[in-house]
């Protein structure tokens, strides 16, 4: 047994904290390159844009569609 048993505690500390900070530095570098591949070989397709009349309809359905959630609510009530 060599040195005393504080340093063998502090030993024993820094080697476990450099483990886990080489595990983690390696994952976030495995997550970086799984992250390019996906957006290289899979990129998301752009929305099409919705017709400029489209707008007043998209929110007339919306408060229809909440209105009617509503009413169901009350009348559980």
């Amino acid at each position: 047994m060599q040195g005393t048993l504080l340093q063998q505690g502090v030993d024993i500390t820094l080697f476990g904290m450099g483990i886990v900070f080489i595990f983690l530095l390696l994952l976030v570098i495995g997550t970086g390159i799984m992250s390019r591949i996906i957006t290289r070989y899979f990129p998301e397709v752009e929305a099409v844009a919705a017709s400029p009349g489209s707008g007043s309809d998209d929110n007339a359905r919306l408060h229809a569609i909440i209105k009617a959630a509503i009413e169901q609510h009350r009348k559980k009530r």
